[in-house]
């Protein structure tokens, strides 16, 4: 399957209303050819309307969409060129796997012998061969969902379009078929758009990622871009975990309890700020910040501990399984790495170490 891979899709001043209500506004976003880039955000932040607007399921209110430079905004669904798999496996009950996985085929006019083979062919991509006369009901959910991609992908699309496709499937398949999915976009170079609200999934699966909010992309990025150096505050809340703690600022540090913490952005900041600080910069230790333990969990490689400071300030830590702080008892807390500034009235970025 070479025939359309290397797309070029490009978002252009994009605007989506309902009535009265605004779902996307100037939104901007260009895909590059066989990358697989992920929008990621809360619930009614616009993703899968952006992924509807581009597959033409809906139309944008003002902007454009293109498709290796061509405006495709006024061309039917069908004439994109374009694969998508849904949270839902919408898969015909009646028809085997492989004639579902004919069915895009068999529209388009091709031989039943032909399309059979291709069929099968992409049944043996997504570890499926073996499985091929099975019907629906007698495949398991992430199977069910492996024949949905082959569907999709079988008419060699230019863009592969994927709507919180793992959502619906228990933690075990979704990571399993998380790697699968990321295999075959890789082996296909495919240009891939990946829709999801799990910063996880997000993360795991993508060249860059595209994170929403009301409508508009708040950063987009490498997962370790995002990680490390969010743009705004939304962006370091919904990606990771972060503490938020009141301090101090001066001559390029933050005061926090009393511990000075150097500032890597806005080193000219003074006054009150607002530091982010990533739960596994934070140290437990018998000396430091006095505190209270809330609660611990045990993670298999980790334990998350949440612990109370003296003016009621309520942090969680990330640490090793080798520390195993009980509820009630006093400890101290550490800043390890290094922490950012953030005004209450600006959107400076935070940045660790």
């Amino acid at each position: 399957m070479n025939a359309h891979t290397g797309s070029t899709v490009e978002f252009s001043d994009v605007s989506k209303s309902y009535g009265k209500q605004q779902v996307l506004h100037g939104f901007d976003l260009t895909v590059g050819p066989g990358e697989l880039v992920s929008l990621l955000g809360p619930s009614g932040c616009g993703k899968t309307t952006a992924l509807r607007v581009l597959a033409g399921l809906e139309d944008a209110t003002s902007g454009a969409v293109l498709v290796n430079g061509v405006d495709v905004s006024r061309q039917p669904t069908n004439k994109r060129d374009i694969g998508m798999v849904f949270q839902s496996y919408s898969l015909f009950p009646h028809l085997s796997a492989v004639r579902n996985v004919m069915f895009g085929l068999a529209m388009r006019r091709m031989r039943a012998r032909e399309a059979e083979s291709r069929a099968l062919a992409m049944l043996e991509l997504v570890g499926l061969g073996a499985h091929a006369e099975r019907y629906p009901h007698q495949l398991s959910g992430g199977q069910q969902q492996r024949v949905a991609l082959a569907r999709a992908l079988v008419t060699e699309p230019r863009v592969l379009l994927l709507d919180e496709p793992l959502s619906a499937l228990d933690a075990k398949v979704r990571e399993q078929l998380r790697e699968e999915i990321r295999r075959i976009q890789l082996r296909l170079g495919i240009t891939t758009v990946f829709v999801t609200h799990d910063q996880e999934e997000a993360l795991a699966i993508s060249d860059r990622v595209a994170v929403m909010n009301a409508g508009g992309i708040e950063q987009i990025g490498s997962p370790e871009q995002l990680y490390t150096r969010p743009a705004t505050s939304f962006v370091a809340r919904f990606v990771g975990q972060s503490n938020r703690v009141r301090g101090v600022a001066r001559g390029g540090m933050v005061d926090l309890y009393g511990h000075e913490v150097p500032l890597l952005e806005s080193a000219d900041a003074a006054g009150a700020v607002e530091v982010l600080v990533r739960p596994e910069d934070i140290e437990l230790s018998s000396a430091g910040i006095p505190a209270v333990v809330l609660a611990s969990s045990f993670l298999g490689s980790m334990r998350r501990t949440s612990v109370r400071l003296g003016d009621g300030t309520v942090l969680v830590v990330q640490h090793s399984v080798g520390q195993n702080p009980q509820p009630g008892e006093s400890l101290g807390i550490g800043w390890s790495g290094r922490a950012v500034a953030r005004s209450s009235t600006t959107e400076t970025a935070y940045t660790r170490q």
